[in-house]
């Protein structure tokens, strides 16, 4: 009978502390997805968009470590199963890219934001718990279950790259050694193959965003993991709101946390490793902004920018929960297991962000 390593409480601490330093390194080095596409779009600058290159690098290189060392197993998580919904990856990602334009930053870049003392963040915060929770179980979960979820391919094996090279011939640890070594490596040598992203700031914000998305695996695949609980005979996950291995994802965390203030009294309600993470990121976040001085109160220009942030806001919740991850979740979390759907989900976030850009820089030139 395998037991856990450590307790529940001492997961939930952990993944604070894990929240903390993606918040503070984030804070410090200004990492955000979609400034990095926005830097892309509008000026050119491809430095943010290398440093999340790094940052997804170091998690696949340490996300494989962890594999070829037996202490983590990403069919444990939701990312890497044989069904893929290819259609909801594409719809969630692409809706949540459009969002996150509008409400001036993704899931996670709101909680830092708000660690920086933006109160704008406040209220996205709200609202993309709001729309998170209608698309877990509300209306727009219906939508999500009835429409898009079954739209489906089924695989003969797992969706990851490692899967489809064991299929190929290879034994399933010359698989794994060499869609990390091809993956990995790749976007290592482009993050670094630029002389801008060679600075301390960028390398340490890069660095330390992987290595968080590392640990979290280890915490709770790992630590957190009880192959038969004592009283259930069952697979335990400790202190995770799915079930299964988890690491940073923040937008059912939004959902989980709004849920859990409302219904405090309710003992079946416990503070989770999401929940627990994406507090920390506001911690870390703010304690950063502290102490670099860079904290500072910021509310809405006009009625206009309130709305957008609510919208955007919405978006997200719809969008993180149907493409089963955010930016983070599944653009930096998902893409170090190697699954196609975070490749899917990553590639229309970025395209939704991009398109509204595009539309936003149209507008605004329209105005007399």
């Amino acid at each position: 009978m395998n037991h856990a390593l450590v307790s529940a409480p001492t997961i939930v601490w952990l993944g604070f502390a894990i929240g903390a330093v993606f918040g503070a390194a984030s804070q410090r080095s200004g990492f955000c997805t979609m400034g990095a596409v926005s830097d892309v779009v509008n000026i050119g600058d491809w430095t943010r968009m290398r440093m999340w290159a790094l940052a997804v690098a170091v998690a696949i290189v340490g996300t494989g470590a962890l594999q070829a060392l037996g202490l983590f197993d990403p069919a444990k998580t939701i990312y890497t199963g044989s069904r893929l919904p290819w259609l909801s990856h594409l719809v969630g990602g692409f809706a949540f890219g459009v969002g996150m334009t509008l409400a001036s930053g993704c899931a996670g870049k709101t909680l830092i934001r708000i660690g920086g003392g933006n109160l704008k963040s406040v209220v996205v915060f709200a609202f993309l718990a709001i729309g998170a929770s209608m698309t877990l179980r509300g209306l727009s979960g219906v939508w999500r279950v009835t429409l898009l979820d079954p739209v489906a391919l089924q695989l003969p094996h797992a969706q990851t790259l490692p899967a489809f090279l064991a299929a190929g011939g290879l034994d399933a640890r010359s698989a794994l050694l060499a869609a990390t070594t091809s993956a990995g490596g790749g976007l290592l040598a482009w993050a670094l193959a630029s002389r801008d992203v060679r600075r301390a700031e960028v390398l340490l914000g890069g660095l330390f965003v992987g290595l968080a998305v590392v640990a979290g695996w280890y915490v709770t695949g790992h630590l957190g993991h009880i192959g038969e609980h004592p009283d259930t005979l069952e697979e335990v996950f400790l202190a995770t709101n799915s079930g299964r291995a988890e690491s940073l994802s923040f937008v059912a965390p939004h959902a989980y946390t709004l849920e859990l203030l409302l219904l405090w009294s309710d003992a079946s309600r416990k503070m989770s490793f999401g929940i627990a993470s994406a507090l920390g990121v506001i911690a870390g976040a703010a304690a950063m902004a502290l102490a670099t001085r860079s904290f500072r109160i910021e509310s809405f220009r006009d009625a206009g920018d309130l709305v957008r942030h609510i919208a955007g806001g919405l978006l997200m919740g719809f969008g993180g929960v149907t493409a089963l991850g955010c930016t983070l979740g599944q653009g930096v979390s998902g893409l170090s297991t190697l699954a196609l759907g975070a490749a899917l989900s990553t590639l229309a976030i970025v395209a939704g962000a991009t398109a509204t850009m595009k539309l936003q820089y149209w507008l605004m030139t329209r105005e007399p």
